[in-house]
């Protein structure tokens, strides 16, 4: 038995007065980060040498700030402390080199959400209690029976949707041993190749993609001849300006566009899910190879079945459900696991990848490519662990 820190994300179904109240949250979020990111600059400016205000110092002026600005009082408390700490988590990864300058949060972006650590308790089966907000309808809330909520995030999303995501903390049981072993080598044209010959297909959702392509047209025809008919309006008309926004027939084609694109994203996942699920009951040792995903998608030619696969979401769920369930990963170099002979163990040497089938010169075995791979990565794993 292990405890673990689960991420699980609801629906959440609030009501007018709800949803009023969910915005005002993530305004006071926004215009906090805002005021403390304005103030850091404002410092450097006037004296570059000064010391950066932390975060222990930009709790201490939450309280004045609240007392200038009386709305902050109806946020949770908590989760200006966590702006803070992430304002000052952004500048520490700026002084380390590890990421640009902080920039300021518009309420025009697209996704708007704010993070609390306070107490959230479970009503009912369709029900949460949060702090500010009261009783709030959701999706199903079986999950959260047995575990401890550590932290909450409130989000509203570009597909019109509000969502909670929860950071739970709860107890799991390692899996039953059955001493099998598996190697998988990463494909574009199936997901994964294991070294017993079994393939695994990637994920397929032709006609979703379709209509996210025809709909993410629409919307850039739509928002264009919206910008046109706002420059007309605005010439000829001095006392009454428009602003895009005031068009909402291309923020409507916008919202379908989000939710077709994020059903493809939530399927895809769903089937990585049960895909590593069945793979980490099954074998006890899973080794995989350790791909430069970033160099590969540079290759124009397959960056987009690359992106589809999916192949750093696969290895980061086998990594946690091993962690979580008992079971081994092991992570191998690539580097000529396709040009070595899994019998003889002879390199054949660099094959275009239009060739999937070959014989080794020197034993005169022949091999399926991707098998052939998968059977020296894993070979490759045991012996590395011993």
């Amino acid at each position: 038995m292990t405890t673990v820190v689960k991420g699980i994300k609801l629906r959440l179904y609030p009501n007018k007065a709800q949803i009023d109240q969910l915005w005002q949250l993530f305004g006071n979020d926004r215009f906090v980060w805002n005021h403390m990111l304005a103030m850091a600059k404002k410092r450097y400016e006037n004296n570059p040498k000064s010391r950066f205000v932390g975060e222990y110092d930009m709790n201490y002026l939450l309280k004045p700030l609240k007392k200038e600005y009386p709305f902050l009082k109806v946020s949770d408390a908590t989760s200006l402390f966590v702006v803070n700490h992430n304002l000052a988590l952004a500048y520490q990864n700026l002084f380390q080199h590890r990421g640009g300058y902080p920039r300021f949060k518009s309420r025009r972006s697209a996704k708007q959400a704010y993070t609390g650590q306070s107490i959230c308790t479970v009503e009912a089966k369709r029900r949460l209690k949060l702090p500010k907000i009261g009783s709030i309808r959701t999706s199903k809330t079986g999950r959260l029976t047995n575990g401890k909520i550590k932290r909450y995030t409130i989000s509203h999303e570009s597909t019109g949707r509000y969502y909670i995501s929860l950071q739970v903390e709860t107890e799991v049981h390692h899996l039953p041993k059955t001493n099998q072993q598996i190697g998988l080598d990463l494909g574009v044209s199936d997901l994964a190749i294991d070294s017993n010959g079994v393939k695994y297909g990637t994920f397929d959702a032709k006609w979703l993609e379709k209509q996210a392509q025809r709909w993410q047209a629409k919307f850039s025809r739509r928002r264009h001849q919206a910008t046109v008919a706002m420059h007309q309006w605005n010439h000829h008309h001095k006392l009454s300006k428009m602003e895009l926004n005031d068009y909402q027939n291309w923020q409507r084609a916008k919202m379908t566009k989000a939710r077709y694109q994020a059903k493809i994203a939530n399927q895809r996942k769903d089937y990585l899910h049960k895909l590593t699920t069945a793979l980490v009951r099954k074998y006890d040792v899973i080794v995989i190879e350790d791909l430069k995903t970033k160099n590969l998608m540079r290759n124009h030619h397959l960056a987009k079945a690359i992106a589809n696969a999916s192949w750093y979401q696969f290895r980061t769920m086998l990594e946690y459900k091993c962690d979580w369930y008992g079971k081994r990963l092991v992570v191998v170099s690539a580097n000529n696991t396709s040009r070595i002979c899994s019998s003889c163990g002879h390199n054949g040497g660099a094959k275009p990848l239009a060739i999937r089938e070959w014989t080794c010169q020197k034993c005169q075995t022949h091999h399926d490519r991707d098998i052939n791979a998968a059977v020296n990565i894993l070979k490759r794993g045991l012996k590395a662990t011993g």
